[in-house]
């Protein structure tokens, strides 16, 4: 392998790799992939890669293939938006094969994710509105949003603490669902269900859905059947945690 394919090959990626740890479609990071492979060649048809929820392949004919394990896999928009314009920029040829591999390496392995206090605020204010949305009243929205808030703050140490798959969804939906209970019970709130429904959808997989059916509409069939998989388990673990506390608190 040459020296300019391996950096090409490590460059195509890392750029994979960071956009499908944090949320991108499966035929999104592909495209990409291959669109800097072509450039980095003037635009020949050099460059194929394969994609999946787990891994990612890339070859350059004629010169090497790497693969690339993807073991997290996140929410994290900003990271795919930033991959993305370095793309744009070798593609365009704005900057240099290791000017991007250095922006490539600060981008993946920075943290820049939203502070707590603001991810916090996020669901409370999802909460109290979809609440609202689901046919809840004003009088409630105060308490829905504080439910859904602790309740994603719930999810998000547990899951940094446990590292358990699906295990932070229903150990938060139980919490969601135990604080709706005693809010009714002590005449704070006066509809559970509306209230448990909007304080848990914080936590409902919503991007993860939507990137499985735009996979499968793409054609990617197995990308697409793993992320739904993967969302509707995740989906099934707050209706469990829900279903559990509703068995044993609600009279």
């Amino acid at each position: 392998m040459s020296i300019k394919a391996g950096r090409v090959i490590d460059i195509c990626v890392l750029t994979g790799k960071i956009m499908l740890e944090n949320g991108a479609e499966n035929y999104r990071v592909e495209d990409t992939m291959k669109r800097i492979a072509n450039a980095c060649y003037d635009g020949a048809e050099v460059g194929n890669s394969f994609a999946t929820p787990t891994g990612i392949f890339m070859t350059i004919e004629d010169e090497g293939i790497k693969l690339q394990e993807v073991t997290k896999r996140t929410l994290n928009l900003k990271k795919v938006t930033e991959a993305n314009q370095i793309s744009r920029e070798i593609v365009n040829k704005e900057i240099s094969l290791d000017e991007a591999y250095k922006k490539l390496v600060r981008l993946d392995t920075e943290n820049n994710l939203y502070p707590v206090w603001i991810q916090f605020t996020a669901a409370f204010i999802v909460s109290g509105a979809l609440m609202l949305l689901f046919g809840g009243v004003w009088s409630n929205f105060i308490v829905t949003a504080f439910i859904g808030g602790i309740g994603y703050l719930i999810f998000y140490y547990n899951d940094e603490l446990l590292k358990i798959k699906f295990l932070a969804e229903v150990l938060a939906s139980m919490a969601i669902a135990a604080m709706g209970i005693f809010a009714v019970k002590y005449s704070i709130v006066s509809t559970l269900n509306i209230v448990v429904t909007g304080a848990v959808m914080p936590l409902v997989p919503g991007v993860p859905i939507a990137n499985a059916v735009r996979d499968l509409l793409a054609g990617h069939l197995i990308s697409g059947m793993g992320r739904g998989v993967e969302a509707i388990l995740s989906a099934a673990s707050i209706a469990i945690g829900i279903a559990i506390t509703y068995r044993f608190l609600l009279n």
